[in-house]
């Protein structure tokens, strides 16, 4: 599927991608909300894809993962979870230790 090719073109070519509903400055969901606001807690730099433009794409992401929500991260080209996951990888610190293992800059 070339959708398929499209995303990973994307999760290769950039180390933190969210795919969202919105972008990181209109998310158009409370999850996305959620997600950009633990990345920009932590000052990561990250690329953020709006599924709301392409509904190939939309559907396209689910199927990829195997996911059926919206967000979904992905960190050096691995997929690490949706909004309730990120959440509390966040709260427990793991998120944070996951960026920095992938050599990702966060904020102290």
């Amino acid at each position: 599927m070339a959708i398929f090719d499209d995303i990973k073109k994307e999760i290769t070519e950039n180390d933190v991608v969210l795919f969202m509903k919105g972008t990181q400055d209109a998310p158009q969901c409370g999850f996305s909300s959620m997600v950009v606001q633990v990345l920009s807690q932590l000052e990561v730099s990250f690329k953020d894809i709006n599924i709301l433009e392409n509904d190939e794409l939309r559907q396209g992401i689910k199927d990829f993962t195997d996911w059926p929500t919206i967000p979904q991260l992905y960190v050096k080209g691995e997929f690490v979870g949706g909004c309730d996951i990120i959440r509390e990888m966040y709260e427990e610190g793991e998120l944070q230790q996951l960026l920095k293992d992938n050599d990702i800059k966060v904020a102290a």
